[in-house]
């Protein structure tokens, strides 16, 4: 079941959610919309699943071709699953995943089918010998599992995920969001869900859709979305990078294929884990840094360097093992090559 998103437009007053967004989910695929707080990406969810609408005059929403843009979120059949779960406190876990079954006024099925297909939900997300507690006795993975259940229980068209490992910590987020790429390939329903947090997106989604300030940024898999950005914005939004005036690549012994102008006056982006650090040497190609701080806890260690001439600050990541070889203290000089960099061909500014 595609998802096929034309032309929206969302505004609150004088604010702008959304300026004209196209976007297109392909059948069966896990899709990530990904931004910073502010760009657009939950008022998008929310009209595709029929909670808001788009301005009038505006956009079209359809599912697999059938338009349902005027039609309300009862009648769309799409599995909403919310950041803080919402679950009913009162009600046993069960009860929860029954509850969009048991509400039907029009083809309610009968008590044993839906016995059996919450059965059903909770052996399929690990949860089969939970049911007759309450949300206040799970943790809060397991609270998030039962949303999901229920969200599922109605059948729905597409799955739809609003920050769903927001209210989770750290730990738990992880395991969470690997049972959610294993789960996602067992049942294949077509699946959005936002996220702030990039590597989440990176590490689960087939599709990662980019958005800031009220557009679409970039669309694309994991791999073209962090190795091709289309923009400033991208490259520097997924991940750490060092952003350094193009005239150090000069200095640095680093192949490129900047115009004069990018140059002198442009900017060139480099991932940390792209700078190569070796001990100074005069007369060793490379851009020269005094070590200021070293963070060596955990199998990659950072550095945080100030380059001599132009005073910039650059971090570079490099193996525990390598910095051991290098023996390096604060204060010590070393040199610096850009193994790869990218540019932007608009970037004009310093």
């Amino acid at each position: 079941m595609s998802i096929v998103a034309n032309n929206i437009k969302k505004t609150f007053g004088r604010y702008t959610a959304l300026s004209g967004v196209d976007l297109n989910v392909p059948s069966g695929k896990l899709v990530a919309l990904l931004g910073p707080s502010g760009s657009g990406k939950t008022t998008l969810l929310r009209i595709i699943a029929g909670l808001e609408f788009a301005d009038e005059g505006s956009g079209r929403i359809a599912f697999h071709g059938e338009d349902v843009t005027d039609v309300d979120a009862g009648h769309r059949r799409v599995g909403f699953v919310f950041q803080h779960y919402a679950l009913f406190k009162h009600m046993t876990v069960f009860d929860n995943i029954a509850f969009g079954l048991n509400v039907r006024r029009a083809g309610r099925p009968p008590k044993s089918e839906i016995a059996d297909r919450v059965n059903k939900l909770l052996k399929l997300v690990q949860l089969d010998n939970l049911g007759a507690r309450f949300p206040s006795q799970l943790s809060g993975g397991q609270r998030q599992r039962v949303a999901l259940a229920r969200a599922l229980a109605v059948e729905p068209k597409v799955l739809l995920l609003d920050e769903p490992f927001g209210a989770l910590d750290a730990k738990v987020r992880k395991e969470l969001r690997r049972w959610l790429r294993k789960f996602h390939e067992e049942i294949h329903l077509t699946t959005l869900f936002v996220t702030h947090d990039q590597e989440e997106a990176l590490e689960i989604a087939d599709e990662v859709v980019i958005m800031n300030n009220a557009k679409i940024e970039q669309v694309g898999t994991p791999q073209e979305v962090y190795d091709r950005p289309a923009s400033p914005f991208v490259y520097q939004f997924l991940g750490n990078v060092n952003v350094l005036p193009a005239k150090t690549l000069s200095e640095s012994g680093t192949p490129t294929q900047l115009t004069s102008a990018q140059r002198s006056e442009g900017r060139i982006y480099v991932r940390p884990h792209d700078i190569e650090v070796i001990r100074h040497a005069p007369g060793q190609p490379g851009l020269t840094a005094v070590v200021r701080y070293m963070h060596a806890a955990g199998p990659q260690a950072r550095l945080t360097l100030e380059q001599v001439q132009s005073r910039d600050i650059v971090e570079a990541e490099l193996a525990r093992s390598e910095l051991d070889g290098l023996n390096l203290k604060v204060g010590d000089l070393v040199n610096l090559r850009l193994r790869q960099t990218h540019s932007f061909p608009a970037d004009y500014s310093i």
